[in-house]
């Protein structure tokens, strides 16, 4: 295959069937300074894809003699390892998924537009090749089980692609870090990387967050803001607890993923977004899909790849070396490490909040160990059946732990408001958060400015 990546360079198959669009595709891609071939229908698509090296192949979803999918699946079995993108009917949603599913790198909706085209071809020529290295800095997931191994192969794999990627699994299980790593390994590693969570967005606000607003959309907008479709626009959008986005705003979701338009609140005329979607959610999405509570069809669109996190106590034998690699991180220079009774009591331990809880287990360890050896004490553990034990450790009532967790932000944020005489800019000051930060705080978890 032709390593050099340069557009001067670059070699393209089109396929169609008419002849107009044909030429068209072609006029356009020329003046971009490609190489452009052409193929009327799937067989000589096919022959030509096993006689030479291309860079990129556009193909149309409807053709003579069969469907585009097929030249999809031709490329994907073949490991040509060549981006495919597939020309769809204005609308057609379910082709364009049923590509993407099989491997399609991206998809355009007819009649083509020369700025999504653009796009498209910038990102596809810019793929990195397989088992790209992931940049000084950037964390990895941890573990060797087959479990993560299959989660890493996934990675690879989806990196390839422009298709939305949901990625399931419990609380602390590594799914922003699973959704950075697919950046990291992309085209778009390195553009934009937005990360946002749905849950701690007041709906009111929701609207003018995502898509933006203009200057007198409403009282208080006194100037342009770009939302974080804008912000991420070339780049990706992972939308963090996907679950808790009411149903209103999931319509508005729905159609700027089907459009790849944005209008902004206040605005009359629609702007093209380049922006690939990563979600995740604790929660199984299916079920919330039959309880009515999640669309169907934005979860049919959102659910184009899966990828499963799984949880630490599925990598018992992953777990000591897990810790010892964190463990070096986070003592810096000191030189600390584990008893083997600790490593032996983390392995036991079931982890209901993951990673993230054992990050927070040694953290803490650090801090009450003596003569540089972590001790099962240290650890604070507490067994599974620690509600039915009398006396229970006081670390029991920590879990569920996004409930203590918003527990201990609450009170934070009520002491900071009492001593600022209810003062919300001098509050977010206290609390080192920025004011519209403070305000997301307070509606999401009910605090009042008459509280205390």
């Amino acid at each position: 295959m032709n390593t050099d990546r340069h557009p001067t360079a670059a070699r393209v198959l089109v396929v169609d069937d008419e002849p107009d669009i044909l030429e068209l595709l072609e006029l356009a891609l020329l003046r971009m300074g490609l190489q452009v071939e052409r193929a009327a229908n799937v067989r000589e698509a096919l022959q030509q894809l096993d006689s030479k090296p291309y860079d990129l192949c556009l193909t149309d979803m409807r053709l003579s003699d069969g469907e585009g999918i097929e030249v999809v699946r031709h490329i994907v079995t073949r490991n040509m390892q060549v981006p495919v993108a597939v020309i769809t009917a204005h609308g057609n949603m379910e082709n364009a998924i049923s590509a993407l599913k099989a491997g399609a790198f991206d998809y355009l909706s007819k009649p083509v537009a020369l700025g999504q085209l653009r796009a498209l071809i910038k990102a596809a020529l810019k793929l990195p090749q397989p088992s790209v290295a992931v940049r000084e800095g950037v964390r990895t997931l941890l573990g060797r089980s087959p479990a993560m191994e299959k989660v890493r192969d996934m990675i690879e794999r989806v990196a390839r692609s422009q298709a939305p990627v949901h990625i399931s699994g419990e609380s602390g299980s590594g799914k922003e870090l699973a959704a950075r790593l697919i950046v990291e390994k992309s085209a778009r590693r390195d553009q934009p990387f937005v990360a946002v969570n749905c849950g701690a967005i007041p709906e009111t606000l929701m609207e003018s967050e995502f898509f933006g607003y203009r200057k007198g959309a409403f009282t208080g907008a006194d100037k342009d803001r770009a939302g974080f479709f804008h912000v991420a626009n070339g780049g990706t959008l992972f939308l963090d607890e996907i679950a808790d986005l009411p149903l209103s705003m999931q319509v508005k979701l729905l159609r700027v993923i089907q459009e790849k338009k944005v209008r902004k609140v206040g605005a009359t005329q629609e702007e093209d977004i380049d922006v690939r979607i990563i979600s995740a959610t604790h929660h199984p999405l299916a079920e919330r899909v039959q309880q009515g509570k999640f669309r169907q069809d934005l979860y049919y669109r959102l659910n184009v790849i899966t990828l499963l996190m799984p949880p630490l106590r599925d990598m018992r034998d992953d777990i000591p070396e897990i810790a010892k690699q964190m463990l070096a991180r986070l003592r810096g220079e000191a030189v600390v490490e584990f008893a083997p009774a600790a490593l032996q009591a983390l392995r036991q331990h079931d982890f209901p909040g993951n990673v993230r809880e054992l990050e927070n287990i040694i953290e803490r360890a650090l801090a009450l160990c003596s003569n540089n050896i972590i001790t099962p004490a240290d650890l604070q553990l507490v067994p599974a059946d620690a509600d039915e034990m009398p006396g229970k450790s006081a670390v029991a009532g920590k879990y569920p732990l996004a409930d203590y967790l918003d527990g201990v932000e609450r009170a934070a944020i009520v002491e900071a408001l009492q001593q600022t005489g209810f003062n919300r800019t001098a509050a977010a000051k206290v609390l080192g958060v920025t004011f519209r930060a403070l305000r997301y705080r307070m509606e999401r978890l009910g605090i009042t400015d008459k509280e205390g």
